[in-house]
């Protein structure tokens, strides 16, 4: 008993707390503490205020976090490390944090439009349905057939005499992601990492499922996306055992100073990499884990397909760039060869894959899978030029493919969005405006000059050839040449074909979306003519742990 005692007297009376920097962190917080507020609106508001109060209660959230992260980031900050260094506040984590608000703006006004599809495009409320029913918009045959309410197509938009209600449970899912990106791409630690992997995957599991048309197909993507995800995770945290195991710490600088100066078997080190790299090459759609992009870009929301496509693909790159340059840079000349194969499979896959597509957002989705082939040259370069020209290139093509994604949208049919390719034909001649944008958008994706995607790709395959990368950027670049074929297939179609004359109407778009459109195309023009600002941002400072 008295050796209890002694050991429960030399237990200390006071935890001390972490110390915190509230200034670097406070983006972060900022959009959790919205998020927050945003499930306290859902809860208690009336249904009629929820929409308008949603909307600016968000938008407010992202200028309060872009208005901090300015702040802090004019005031020439040093790096530093917060929260028990679990957090790391350094030049690329500023840079990664204003992308993902900046993109999220746009991908916001997409969510938030109820002019392209009338109430919104998520799932009916129940109440909803039931009424739709009752009136006899949604009615089934008294001899037993199918409910419209849960076929292919909802059909439900409100009762005869009511406006269809936006769902606005995304609100609050879209902050919870965008706050688990932020904080995943500045994790300074694996299980940070691992916390903030769930947080922003959860709420984008969710989201997919919730379309109001093709309710089935969005489901289904929903379910793919959740049990592969699950899986990704699987391998993240077994990887995160295996580094522990080696390296007795989880901080990505103690593994960093464990693999150099170690003399035992690096097996545990290598196996706890692969696995680690299998997780977050599953979020950044990199092949061969990128399985579940073309399903579920095809059955999300376009308007969550846009904010998946964009701010996701920061995060993941974000955070494989910081664990392989912090952690791994020591053992660069063991990883690099396995990444090269990958890297050649992801193009090879994206760039033939998505000759073979019938449909507009499953060719999209192969090409975010060329794309992710291009970023791993990026992500490989350990050097300053490497991650600049990975920063760079993240955000000019978060911004192009919000763009594509909005325009998508505006092409319907009877039952919704007209999504194969065949829709597309004579477009040109339906509206000028809308083929020309898309236009411009997809040469953007393609790379051709004057564009953003021009200026990102050559910053980023410069830096790969000068470290010793040639055979790879030769590579790249024919598979880019490979996919400006079915790029340009949309443009031939849109422009020299025939227009059916049943064919999908292109709908005009609202304030919201027009913005969202806008912002993105503005964006591909401006950083292919004047890159320079964004550039120097981008190479403005190294990761640090």
């Amino acid at each position: 008993m008295s050796s209890v005692a002694q050991a429960v007297s030399q237990v200390p009376t006071q935890i001390e707390m972490p110390p915190i920097d509230w200034a670097a962190s406070a983006p972060l917080w900022i959009v959790f503490a919205g998020a927050c507020v945003s499930v306290l609106l859902e809860a208690f508001l009336p249904r009629h205020q929820r929409w308008p109060v949603q909307v600016v209660a968000t938008g407010l959230t992202l200028l309060a976090a872009l208005v901090a992260l300015a702040g802090y980031a004019l005031s020439s900050p040093e790096p530093v490390l917060t929260f028990g260094a679990a957090l790391a506040v350094d030049a690329p984590a500023l840079f990664l944090w204003g992308t993902l608000i900046v993109l999220t703006v746009p991908s916001l006004l997409l969510l938030a439009d109820r002019s392209v599809e009338p109430g919104g495009v998520f799932v009916a409320s129940a109440a909803e349905r039931a009424a739709a029913r009752a009136g006899g918009s949604g009615s089934v045959p008294a001899g037993g057939g199918a409910d419209p309410l849960v076929e292919h197509v909802d059909r439900s938009y409100g009762t005869p005499d009511q406006t269809p209600t936006m769902q606005t449970e995304p609100f609050p899912f879209v902050l919870f992601a965008l706050g688990g990106m932020m904080a995943f791409v500045a994790a300074n630690d694996l299980l940070t990492m691992f916390i903030a992997l769930e947080v922003l995957s959860l709420p984008l599991y969710l989201l997919c499922g919730l379309a109001r048309r093709r309710r089935l197909l969005s489901q289904e993507a929903a379910v793919k996306y959740f049990l592969l995800g699950a899986f990704g995770s699987a391998f993240f945290l077994y990887g995160i055992a295996l580094l522990y195991g080696y390296a007795g710490s989880v901080r990505l600088s103690e593994i960093s100073e464990s693999a150099a100066g170690s003399l035992t078997s690096d097996t545990l080190l290598f196996a706890g990499l692969a696995l680690l790299l299998v997780g977050l090459l599953f979020k950044g759609s990199v092949a061969p884990f990128h399985t579940w992009t073309p399903d579920v870009y095809q059955g999300a929301p376009t308007p969550v397909t846009a904010f998946m496509a964009a701010c996701t693909k920061v995060a993941a790159f974000g955070a494989i760039a910081r664990v392989l340059y912090v952690a791994f840079g020591s053992t660069v000349w063991e990883w690099r060869p396995v990444l090269w194969a990958v890297a050649i499979v992801s193009m090879v896959v994206g760039a033939v894959l998505g000759l073979t597509q019938t449909d507009v957002k499953r060719m999209i989705a192969y090409s975010s899978i060329a794309h992710a082939g291009f970023l791993m040259l990026g992500a490989m370069a350990i050097t300053p030029d490497g991650t600049a020209g990975l920063l760079f290139y993240l955000v000019a093509y978060g911004f192009t493919t919000i763009a594509v994604f909005g325009v998508v949208s505006l092409v319907r049919g009877p039952d919704g969005e007209a999504g194969h390719l065949s829709a597309w034909a004579g477009l040109a001649k339906r509206s000028p405006l809308t083929a020309g944008v898309m236009t411009f958008l997809l040469l953007a994706l393609a790379g051709i000059p004057l564009t953003s995607g021009f200026t990102a790709k050559f910053a980023l395959f410069s830096a790969a050839a000068a470290d010793g990368m040639v055979p790879l950027v030769v590579i790249a670049l024919v598979a880019s040449a490979v996919a400006a074929f079915f790029y340009l297939r949309v443009v031939v179609l849109m422009w020299f074909s025939e227009p059916a004359e049943d064919g999908p109407t292109v709908v005009v778009p609202g304030a919201f979306t027009t913005v969202a459109i806008t912002l993105g195309t503005l964006a591909t023009l401006v950083l292919g003519i004047l890159p320079t600002p964004v550039l120097e941002w981008a190479a403005s400072g190294a990761f640090v742990g």
